[in-house]
């Protein structure tokens, strides 16, 4: 006789409640632990992410903001030194004239700065304008009497609003002692400007806050221009002293550009 089969087992294997159980702690457990293994030896999680682009130096850890913020202060002096020049002769307003020479002195100490500040974290800065700027450079040049006080007032009162919200973001978060010191004369020589180009009274306050809001490049062109400088002719204002050795005092603005003889 053939022997009978024998029944199978219950309560046994993998497959029996037990064991599927215990199959799926095992599972649970491998899925816990293989991310704790995945990341153990990674050395780019947590705080080094937050912190990427950060480099040790003498004077504190220098970030990325901070060597972007070293590069556009060199590039400010690259192409507003010479409009600052410019500006001294073409300028058809005392106060035109006179922002020119804020700005000629401002960037000559920011430049004298920033040099320095490179030299001492070993940083390679630009020698010419970016694009942009020499865009900048060019329109001011095809620019002639009262349209080019209002190009110039405008273009540049919208490049140091720009910079100036940088000033603060690395002021308040670097950790960079030569970083944070130029900063701080940064910050003093931008709102330096910010006044005596908006003593001009040639800055078009709705067409800037416009510009500002979409980060978009002169010439100013999204509202009418403006008659004329609206300051007192009759009042000088006051300029927050300057961190550079020479300081001015500015002259009052001019009551209204020249008037255009209207044909007969």
């Amino acid at each position: 006789m053939r022997p009978r089969p024998r029944p199978p087992l219950r309560g046994r294997g993998i497959f029996t409640g037990t064991g599927v159980i215990i199959t799926g702690l095992t599972a649970t457990l491998v899925a816990l632990l293989v991310p704790i293994w995945s990341y153990a030896d990674r050395s780019d999680t947590g705080l080094s992410v937050l912190n990427a682009g950060t480099v040790t130096t003498p004077y504190g850890p220098l970030s990325a903001l901070d060597r972007d913020f070293v590069t556009k202060v060199r590039l400010a002096g690259l192409w507003e030194l010479p409009a600052g020049q410019q500006a001294e002769q073409k300028g058809t307003t005392q106060a035109v004239r006179t922002a020119g020479e804020h700005l000629v002195a401002g960037h000559t100490f920011l430049d004298a700065r920033v040099r320095d500040v490179a030299a001492k974290l070993g940083l390679a800065l630009p020698n010419e304008p970016n694009d942009q700027q020499k865009q900048w450079l060019a329109t001011l040049n095809q620019a002639q009497g009262v349209d080019y006080d209002r190009q110039f007032a405008n273009i540049l009162r919208l490049a140091h609003g720009r910079v100036f919200s940088v000033v603060a973001e690395v002021r308040a978060s670097t950790q960079n002692s030569l970083v944070r010191a130029l900063a701080d004369d940064a910050n003093t020589t931008v709102l330096d400007h910010i006044k005596v180009l908006e003593a001009t009274g040639y800055v078009d306050f709705a067409a800037l806050a416009q510009e500002l809001a979409g980060d978009s490049a002169p010439p100013l062109v999204n509202s009418p221009a403006p008659p004329g400088p609206t300051t007192d002719p009759g009042v000088v204002v006051p300029v927050t002293p300057s961190p550079y050795a020479t300081t001015y005092t500015l002259p009052p603005a001019a009551s209204s550009p020249p008037s255009v003889p209207t044909p007969s």
